[in-house]
């Protein structure tokens, strides 16, 4: 043996002594699947769809072309992939906020919901905000807003209701505040100031109370304070 190598009778080093090369694990279809989802998501969030090319996809992924094509059919199949499970992404996280009982908490839920979307998952609202580029998109964010407003537009169809109002006008209001929270949001995107709870206190104040009955200092009544 010669500085820890194993020598054959021959002089030659046996071939236990190679180093042996590690085996690369291959990815399922699956797995393979949800990594170009991945990999185009934040690619589309940061160069938008038409900055964004098959051929960077599949350099990042560490595959050729036809794989990504075998995938999702190409650009625009793997972007509506991608804008479809955000925008369900979103409109369950507002769905299931809404909660509590009283009126101003659910639009505090609401406006939570948003925000916290924005926060936890900034690559995809970066992509909703976007104008799809692609006609037979599976949606836009003009009509995921108009879903989130029919969830609150049932809220406020009651609440008029209660209070002497007429309910028709409901799904005009719900409209009307889904869009102000969700242009809120686009702006919140960039400046993070301030605070997120800060913001849906101020949302809530301005729905609620309106501008003639504005608080000085909004506060939320709900439990949750951030």
């Amino acid at each position: 043996m010669m500085d820890g190598v194993a020598i054959d009778p021959s002089g030659t080093p046996s071939n236990e002594a190679k180093p042996r090369r590690a085996r690369r694990t291959r990815m399922t279809g699956a797995e393979r699947r949800q990594q170009l989802l991945e990999i185009g998501r934040t690619l589309f969030a940061a160069k938008g769809f038409e900055g964004t090319s098959v051929e960077e996809i599949a350099a990042k992924a560490g595959v050729s072309k036809p794989v990504v094509y075998e995938h999702f059919g190409g650009k625009e199949g793997l972007y509506a992939v991608v804008v479809d499970r955000e925008m369900r992404r979103l409109l369950d996280g507002v769905t299931s906020s809404l909660t509590a009982g009283h009126p101003r908490e659910l639009l505090e839920q609401a406006a939570f919901a948003l925000l916290d979307y924005i926060e936890e998952y900034t690559d995809g609202f970066r992509i909703l905000v976007r104008d799809s580029p692609i006609p037979q998109s599976t949606g836009s964010f003009a009509s995921l807003i108009s879903d989130i407003a029919t969830q609150v537009e049932d809220i406020l169809g009651r609440e008029f209701k209660s209070r002497g109002f007429d309910p028709k006008l409901a799904p005009l209001y719900a409209q009307a505040l889904v869009g102000m929270v969700a242009l809120t949001g686009q702006w919140w995107l960039d400046v993070r100031r301030p605070k997120k709870a800060e913001v849906a206190a101020h949302l809530v104040n301005l729905s609620w109370h309106g501008l003639d009955g504005l608080e000085q200092k909004p506060h939320l009544i709900g439990r949750r304070k951030a």
